[in-house]
């Protein structure tokens, strides 16, 4: 846990008591802060009181005597579509409103970085698709290597509840724009933006401030270096603006999997499976991605290309970099490969929760037999078109069952609605060198509790094939 500091012998709101803000008040505690906390749940405002927590009613003006500061959790909106009513409260009383972000980077440096030989760094990813994947990536690559490295943020554990800094540390997160928006302190020595494709509309107010939300990393951290991919515009708007006016593209290395980066400036991109580092004009490097198991497909390969550019920014040597990534087994529901059955192979990116993310999936393989649908969202799946020809049969599930039939456009699929009937009507159908790839292009919760419980319930349902 890392103790959060500034706060001692003061009360602090804490809005939202699930994983992230049970932490943010063990963390207040540990720094000798007095939380004061609140969630709409009852169950979850139980929980939080058997933990010895102070609840009360955030909404109420009584409850908010000695209270400045306002920590509350990603998922609830502060801005679009409205603010939550206690937010709207703390900036009524005059209240400072934060996240664990801003807190972990406030909180982070103490006064014993003084005595550490190598000081401590702080490796963030954001965008819209591949954050986890190249976080793990990353994590994987620096622990391989004998680095002293943990993970968390977005994936794994909550900022806060990571360890302390140690001597020479490295400290890889994943950071949504829900995180990145509203923290009052952002200081990455490396920050990575992977992509950006529509998602969260609603709560950024469009496109406009979704870009934003994740451009703050940038604007408001001041890294060390940028690592910034610029296949889309926003990208390249990005590097552009953080790019040194002498030329030479200090402090930014733009990496792409669409073309052949230009210029002398540090550049790294993957082509026909290839990824190669350009320096100074000239190229230093070349990895061959196609045989690494872990990681399948051109987005995978984005992803490959944000992490071997983080490492060699740490200072790992190609050929160590290139041996660790050989070695990285995938995470599960990105792309991950489950089982090889009768020449069959199954695929989970219950991930891929949105058009674009399936959008990568489809182009990862062929003879595909895709289970694809959930709670749909807007757009539909009308956008893949152009993959269709990659797909053998869809098999259809979930409320976006009927929706989705309809935009298939004469393809052959069939409406299962169940994943345990999906995956029984593919395999009956499949033969040797299809792949039974779930990516339902939709969210989990018309059926699932989360994209993990949908995964898992297709893992079940491979693992009981014969």
């Amino acid at each position: 846990m890392i103790p959060v500091r500034g706060y001692e012998g003061h009360s602090v709101g804490v809005l939202g008591l699930g994983r992230s803000g049970l932490a943010t008040a063990r963390a207040l505690v540990a720094g000798g802060a007095m939380p004061v906390c609140w969630d709409d749940n009852e169950a979850t405002q139980e929980r939080a009181r058997a933990e010895g927590f102070l609840v009360a009613d955030l909404t109420k003006d009584r409850n908010w005597d000695g209270i400045g500061c306002l920590v509350t959790s990603p998922g609830i909106p502060h801005l679009y579509p409205a603010p939550h009513p206690v937010i709207l409260k703390a900036w009524e009383m005059g209240a400072v409103v934060d996240n664990d972000v801003g807190l972990f980077f406030r909180s982070y440096g103490t006064p014993e970085w003084d005595e550490f030989e190598i000081l401590p760094r702080v490796i963030c990813v954001t965008g819209s698709n591949g954050k986890s994947t190249t976080t793990a990536l990353i994590q994987h690559i620096l622990e391989q290597s004998g680095r002293n490295v943990q993970m968390g943020g977005n994936i794994g554990r909550g900022v806060l509840d990571l360890e302390p800094a140690s001597d020479g540390q490295i400290t890889v997160l994943e950071l949504s724009s829900y995180q990145t928006e509203l923290a009052r302190s952002l200081a990455p020595d490396i920050a990575i933006f992977m992509n950006l494709s529509p998602d969260h509309l609603d709560r950024h107010g469009g496109i406009g401030g979704y870009f934003a939300a994740k451009s703050r990393l940038f604007s408001a951290g001041g890294p060390d270096r940028s690592i910034i991919g610029v296949d889309e515009v926003e990208g390249q708007y990005l590097a552009a603006q953080l790019r040194e006016a002498q030329g030479t593209g200090e402090p930014v290395i733009r990496i792409s999997t669409e073309r052949k980066l230009q210029g002398d400036d540090w550049s790294v991109f993957a082509r026909k499976g290839f990824l190669a580092e350009w320096r100074k004009g000239r190229q230093v490097a070349s990895i061959d991605l196609r045989a690494i198991r872990g990681l399948p497909g051109a987005h995978n390969h984005q992803n490959a290309c944000a992490a071997y550019a983080a490492c060699r920014s740490i200072g790992l040597a190609p050929k160590l970099v290139e041996t660790h990534l050989g070695t990285y087994p995938g995470l599960p529901h990105r792309c991950q490969i489950i089982a090889e059955k009768h020449g069959v192979l199954f695929v989970n990116d219950s991930k891929a929760t949105n058009a674009d993310a399936a959008e990568k999936a489809l182009l990862a393989f062929k003879n595909i037999r895709w289970i694809a649908g959930g709670q749909p969202k807007e757009g539909g799946i009308s956008a893949l078109e152009p993959l269709f020809d990659r797909v053998r049969k869809t098999y259809l599930i979930g409320e976006a069952a009927e929706h989705f039939a309809a935009q298939l456009d004469g393809q052959d699929y069939e409406v299962c609605g169940t994943m345990e009937q999906a995956v029984d009507r593919a395999v009956a159908d499949s033969e040797a060198g299809d792949v039974v790839l779930l990516a339902p292009a939709c969210a989990s919760f018309d059926q699932y509790a989360s994209f993990e419980a949908r995964g898992n319930a297709f893992v079940a349902a491979v693992e009981a094939l014969d």
